[in-house]
């Protein structure tokens, strides 16, 4: 008989002790700063996704971790269909990182990707120990959650050239604030080796 919990996961896989975040990148862009951070925010989509197809190659899971812009009645398919759509500064982005059918996905109400979530429950299942943290934007919800996952004393890799903030200055202030008090690695994307260590269902 198959394990109780058995379908939890999905496709994706069961155990793999690293786990690459996409926070905040399935975004409108709609507030007054997303203008000048565009160019920044186009670069930073290219490098992630190069990281993500590495990661998948690796059998890192892939999880979104996404606000849920204060729609509770909203679900993460209809979040990436509205950032989809013609109006939403942030389509090119939505475009080049939209989720695989495998990649996990967890709604947010807040800042951190661990408040009110079932992130924890989610990375506990999975076996992560290391969280490569990655998105939008560097100086708020990327810092909330790596400071939160650094109190559950997970190790954190954000790679600087995977995040973003409204300017280069702020993305860069966040990044050794999580370097100096939040012992992450923040080594540019390419340089991070990721090993094909997870374990996947063969039942």
């Amino acid at each position: 008989m198959p394990a109780k919990n058995e379908d939890l996961h999905g496709s994706a896989p069961d155990k793999c002790e690293t786990a690459l975040l996409l926070i905040d990148v399935i975004n409108d862009l709609a507030f007054p700063e997303a203008e000048q951070m565009l160019p920044d925010a186009r670069k930073m989509a290219e490098k992630l996704l190069a990281l993500k197809q590495r990661a998948r190659e690796a059998g890192v899971p892939a999880i979104y971790v996404n606000d849920n812009f204060g729609k509770w009645k909203s679900d993460f398919r209809t979040t990436v269909d509205h950032c989809l759509s013609g109006e939403s500064r942030g389509r090119e982005i939505v475009e080049t990182l939209r989720p695989d059918d495998d990649d996990y996905f967890v709604l947010k109400p807040k800042h951190s990707g661990f408040f009110s979530t079932t992130l924890e429950t989610l990375l506990h299942y999975v076996g992560a120990k290391r969280l490569i943290l990655t998105g939008i934007a560097g100086n708020f919800c990327v810092l909330f959650t790596a400071n939160d996952a650094y109190m559950r004393d997970f190790n954190l890799m954000i790679p600087a050239d995977c995040c973003v903030s409204n300017t280069p200055r702020e993305n860069d202030e966040a990044l050794g604030l999580m370097r100096k008090f939040l012992k992450a690695d923040t080594r540019p994307s390419e340089e991070i080796v990721l090993q094909d260590g997870a374990q996947h269902r063969t039942n």
